[in-house]
């Protein structure tokens, strides 16, 4: 119960200070970046990155993976023509990343490397390069989804969901 209480405080204590952490300018920029990366390839991409979890999820004892998956339905990421769109997911109160990719592109891409994307970015993290582990992680994405969900050549197809970073 007392871990319980101490993680609540710290959410609570952390809530919406994320506009701080990730500047209007980087969300810019990193929308501009996804917009450039789906030109490439057939998949969706989102960020999400939050200050802290919802009360009820702390109440519950919920891990980030958990409201990652919540975010990944809520923001329809799985709602792809291709079933190949990946989540982004930051929580900055339990410096928790996660990645969430929908069954059409899970399905080819082995575990083992998304769990090394999400320690590149916890170690740029770590060091201070906010920009760039995202930056990084968002290009290996692109490769990925380039590898097994190339564009077509001269094809134009609709934007399925918004490029901006959501941030909560």
């Amino acid at each position: 119960m007392l871990q319980r209480l101490r993680r609540l405080v710290r959410h609570r204590w952390l809530d919406d200070r994320v506009q701080g952490a990730i500047p209007q300018d980087l969300v810019r920029r990193l929308a501009d970046r996804v917009a450039a990366s789906e030109r490439r390839h057939t998949g969706e991409v989102r960020i999400c990155v939050e200050s802290s979890l919802p009360t009820s999820y702390l109440w519950r004892g919920a891990t980030a993976r958990q409201r990652a998956i919540t975010m990944f339905g809520k923001l329809r990421v799985w709602d792809t023509e291709h079933n190949n769109g990946v989540l982004i997911y930051l929580l900055l109160a339990e410096h928790a990343i996660e990645i969430v990719a929908d069954r059409g592109l899970a399905r080819r891409v082995d575990a083992r490397i998304w769990d090394a994307l999400v320690r590149r970015m916890g170690a740029a993290f770590r060091e201070g390069r906010y920009e760039e582990g995202l930056t990084d992680a968002l290009a290996e994405v692109s490769a990925l989804l380039v590898q097994h969900f190339p564009a077509e050549p001269g094809s134009v197809r609709p934007n399925e969901l918004p490029d901006e970073p959501v941030l909560g």
